[in-house]
């Protein structure tokens, strides 16, 4: 086995980076998801409807 703690500065580096990369990510796709429900909000108020309202009724 390698010697305590030889690795260590390497690994919890590796790990913050996968935990930055991954807030990084989520917080993207709640930015995302806010700006899509926005823009699907101002076509409705334009009286724009989604095509598969029509095959509902």
């Amino acid at each position: 086995m390698i010697g305590d703690g030889a690795h260590v500065e390497f690994i919890a580096w590796a790990y913050a980076g996968v935990a930055v990369l991954t807030l990084g990510l989520i917080g993207y796709v709640v930015w995302d998801l806010s700006r899509v429900k926005a823009r699907l909000a101002a076509l409705d108020k334009a009286g724009i409807r989604r095509r598969s309202e029509r095959d509902a009724q």
